[in-house]
């Protein structure tokens, strides 16, 4: 996985410290299938994720890492989940506190294949064949599938 040059400069400046950082999460359907990839640093099974860019709009984000991580062109229909993630602290005790918002896609044309090593694999998948999924992914899919339903949220009372 590699690491964006911003936040390593940021690093350079704040050491280990809590980063905030907005990532993205592209909940891909195709048919009655949805995109997962088993990633290539500890195995797991997830939708495809990644980090906003500074400047970059989030949907243009989740359609960059599809094409990035997958191989794949996507359409980022609409926005399905905000959700404040606890914080994550890296082997090299960097912490980071990300913000993911989740974006139902649709498939628009190629074949996934593992693009640039961040995944192992790659494929479609139906919804049937989610065993190996964390219950947080499989949660994403579920607000992903209505098509219509707003965006689900926490907080604000």
């Amino acid at each position: 996985m590699s690491t964006p040059e911003f936040v390593l400069a940021l690093r350079e400046k704040i050491g280990t410290a809590p980063l905030p950082l907005v990532g993205v999460t592209a909940v891909v359907f195709k048919d009655e299938k949805v995109l997962l990839g088993r990633r290539a640093d500890n195995g797991a099974w997830q939708c495809v994720s990644g980090i906003v860019d500074p400047g970059e709009e989030p949907a243009d984000a989740a359609v960059r890492e599809c094409r990035e991580e997958a191989g794949i062109e996507v359409r980022a229909v609409r926005l399905a989940l905000i959700q404040q993630l606890p914080r994550t602290t890296y082997a090299n005790g960097d912490q980071v506190d990300y913000l993911d918002l989740v974006f139902r896609c649709d498939w628009v044309a190629g074949d996934p294949f593992p693009a640039d090593g961040e995944l192992a694999e790659v494929g479609w998948y139906g919804l049937g064949e989610l065993t190996e999924l964390a219950q947080s992914d499989v949660h994403k899919i579920a607000l992903a599938i209505a098509e219509d339903d707003p965006a689900s949220f926490s907080g604000g009372r």
